[in-house]
């Protein structure tokens, strides 16, 4: 459930922005289709949207006769088979030189923002590079963490090595993904409208492209607007992951109706899924929140 939730909510917010934005575009076409993209896709039930990509993985043809797009990438009924990383541990000790270094930066950057009020602005980028990328690359260097990737091979009917998603998982997480973003596309349109029209004036005649316009003053104006409904979209991808069971995908609701089947304990297996999505929902509304406080407009 939480490898779902988490990952949809990041691809949602990235495609839904896209599309977001692209239906304001001045391009007519492009216009037209990301609004007949929203249209379609809010007008459909969810459940019928996960039986069609369900449906559509499973016409994929067996190990054998595997698609192959790119090197290392397999596609077949079985389901994706990736390249994965041969995880040593080294690998872990440069992944926490990164979260380190990224936790540095951020704190150098608050500092640095702060030095700018009082007229003096210390540079980021020099630090970032440093904490970022050279710290990682040295721990890399002395722990003599190995570059290797397991890459899929076909042996008999069927794959091994790599890293495998499920057609369940892959059916989901699209499902998801593309149900949701068309929601988040309407909430992006929205908060970037909410803004005053001067905002876009301004910027033009400080000389800046439209596309700077969007970045550097329109979208951080936009996100006191964008995030309260956000959140509420997020918690709702997260509730409709439920839906997994119809395609045999197994998370919190599945497992559990199997417990409670076998045992005929059903008050305990719906106790544990309401903590489950309570705790989820709670955790996400207080970051939500935070986030939302931290982007505020603050009165001088």
């Amino acid at each position: 459930t939480l490898k779902v939730a988490v990952v949809g909510c990041v691809l949602a917010t990235i495609v839904g922005t896209l599309i977001g934005i692209t239906r304001l575009s001045r391009n007519w076409l492009l216009a037209r289709l990301a609004a007949a993209y929203v249209e379609l896709l809010r007008d459909t039930p969810l459940l019928l949207q996960l039986f069609f990509w369900y449906g559509l993985l499973q016409t994929l043809p067996p190990p054998r006769q595997a698609l192959h797009p790119i090197p290392g990438v397999f596609l077949s009924i079985r389901g994706i088979k990736l390249p994965a990383l041969d995880w040593q541990p080294a690998h872990a000790g440069v992944l926490l030189a990164f979260g380190f270094g990224l936790i540095a930066t951020i704190s150098w950057a608050r500092l640095s923002a702060r030095r700018h009020v009082a007229g003096v602005r210390p540079p980021v980028w020099p630090i970032a590079l440093a904490l970022m990328a050279a710290l990682p690359l040295v721990v890399w260097a002395v722990l003599g963490a190995p570059f290797r990737l397991d890459v899929p091979a076909l042996h008999g009917f069927n794959f091994q090595g790599g890293l495998t998603v499920s057609p369940e998982y892959a059916a989901l997480l699209t499902g998801l993904t593309i149900y949701t973003s068309a929601y988040i596309a309407e909430i992006v349109r929205g908060g970037i409208q909410g803004v005053a029209r001067g905002q876009w004036e301004a910027g033009a005649a400080l000389g800046l492209s439209r596309g700077l316009v969007l970045r550097l003053i329109v979208l951080p104006q936009a996100l006191r607007l964008i995030v309260p409904p956000l959140t509420s979209q997020y918690l709702n991808l997260v509730k409709n992951s439920s839906l997994a069971v119809a395609i045999g995908y197994q998370e919190i609701v599945s497992i559990a109706d199997t417990t409670l089947n076998q045992t005929g304990q059903a008050i305990e297996g719906v106790g544990i899924i309401m903590a489950v999505y309570l705790t989820i929902s709670l955790s996400i509304s207080l970051f939500m929140n935070w986030y939302n406080e931290h982007v505020a407009l603050v009165e001088r």
